[in-house]
């Protein structure tokens, strides 16, 4: 790992937004759901000419707002333009991106400045390989968030980016599907210049691009050559970021006021009107309150908006809220991070948790069964219950069964029998080892013990 001294690190993060026609335009935004290319498009966003753009979208406007007040941004209540950014790429049929001047100013999240908030429009798909472009998602309404250079560490935005998506997914308004982030990473060292990596699509691939570059830039400089101002790419499975072209300034890209959109201003009471989703700090205290569960779970659930949504609609039936707390943030968060994982990426869902905690709180079966059972049904989408039956994994007490398994275990190892009766009574637990292992875990683990020293003692 690179040494962070003396770096700079700032975002410019682009966040799809769930609304249902896009931001000039009537034609539908879910390019993410549809199998065929070019299907939701129209004269203006496939830029044919004379086409003129409809009025903005409203409530992509007030997302934007609302955002902006989320990330405690001063609103711009002047004469907003929407601005033709000009550039020469295939997947921008017009030659330019409409662009707004900012919504917000001056915000700040978790210690990081945000330098503005703006909305614009997305471009279309272009694929380098074959040379297509598709333009269902061209015209698509995004808000861009710039932060100031605060962060110096990639674990430093790894974690700003992981409680800003958070954030954001709890207004519902933005696009949870195929990846939230979109963002260009722009870093330095102290006595060299500034580079732009372009368009990573994760929070790993931030975290790698900005490892690399870091360790790229000190290499450079330690030889006593310059950093070049430059805008980088970032390859996701060689994890390297390489070369594109010279870093473009704003002169570069021409900005003039779109004369087909009038100024925009926001009325007296627009801004005040619009009113802020319930945040993870305050539903983090709606869950203490209502659920009644220990704030250290409370605390974990609230991380991820949709695993708070899991456990409300588990707690709702009739699983013991502090139970549903205590599996869903400690053991479904296990998994998630062995798999690197979101939940929506998985087959685990509030029915499947529910019928798995019910067999757990009646105890039919065990902790270590349950352990079990959710490592494979969070991929499998079975049903615990059956899952259960089928397999004979149910919960064994002090049955003929778990008797006759424990006589087994006994006589099979009488190394470890002939260690426990010479003193080392540590030797029992390797007996309830084998014991659990031929029961798949079905007994308590008190139960076999106490039947292992009824034999041996």
């Amino acid at each position: 790992m690179p040494e962070q001294i003396n770096t700079k690190i700032g975002l410019e993060i682009h966040v799809p937004l769930n609304t249902k026609r896009k931001l000039f335009c009537n034609c539908p935004t879910n390019y993410y759901d549809v199998s065929e290319p070019n299907i939701n498009t129209c004269e203006v966003c496939t830029g044919m000419p004379g086409a003129k753009p409809f009025p903005i979208n409203s409530e992509a406007l007030k997302t934007a707002v609302m955002v902006a007040k989320l990330l405690n941004c001063k609103i711009i209540n002047e004469n907003k333009f929407v601005k033709r950014k000009h550039y020469n790429y295939p997947d921008l049929p017009s030659g330019y991106q409409r662009t707004s001047e900012p919504v917000g100013e001056g915000g700040n999240l978790e210690g990081v400045g945000i330098w503005e908030l703006h909305f614009e429009e997305d471009p279309g798909r272009y694929d380098l390989q074959t040379g297509r472009v598709d333009y269902n998602r061209s015209g698509v309404p995004l808000i861009e968030i710039v932060t100031a250079p605060d962060m110096k560490s990639p674990e430093e935005v790894r974690n700003f980016l992981k409680i800003l998506i958070n954030l954001l997914k709890y207004t519902e308004r933005i696009v949870a599907v195929g990846g939230v982030l979109r963002a260009d990473v722009n870093i330095s060292i102290e006595g060299g210049n500034r580079a732009e990596i372009k368009n990573i699509n994760s929070i790993k691939g931030a975290y790698k691009a900005i490892n690399y570059e870091i360790m790229r830039q000190k290499n450079i400089m330690r030889r006593g050559a310059e950093v070049r101002q430059e805008t980088r790419g970032f390859n996701e499975k060689s994890m390297i970021t390489f070369s594109l072209r010279t870093k473009e300034t704003q002169a570069d890209y021409r900005y003039i006021p779109d004369p087909d959109i009038p100024p925009l201003y926001f009325e007296e009471g627009y801004v005040d009107g619009i009113e802020l989703p319930e945040t993870p700090q305050s539903r983090k205290e709606r869950l203490i309150n209502e659920f009644k569960i220990p704030g250290k779970y409370a605390k974990t659930l609230i991380r991820d908006k949709d695993i708070a949504d899991l456990f409300e609609d588990v707690a709702a039936g009739k699983i013991d809220t502090e139970l549903a707390a205590q599996w869903i943030s400690q053991e479904v968060n296990r998994q998630l991070n062995y798999r690197t994982s979101e939940l929506m990426e998985t087959k685990l869902n509030s029915a499947i948790m529910v019928e798995l905690l019910t067999l757990l709180q009646n105890t039919e079966i065990t902790e270590n069964v349950c352990k079990k059972l959710l490592e494979r049904v969070i991929d499998s989408g079975e049903s615990p219950l059956k899952i259960v039956k089928d397999e004979k994994l149910g919960k064994v007490s002090c049955g003929d069964k778990l008797a006759e398994v424990v006589a087994e275990v006994v006589a099979e190892n009488e190394d470890a029998v002939d260690d426990y009766k010479s003193g080392n009574k540590t030797a029992i637990n390797f007996l309830m080892g084998k014991v659990m292992q031929k029961m798949r875990g079905a007994a308590e683990a008190k139960t076999v013990i106490s039947l292992l020293k009824e034999k041996l003692d």
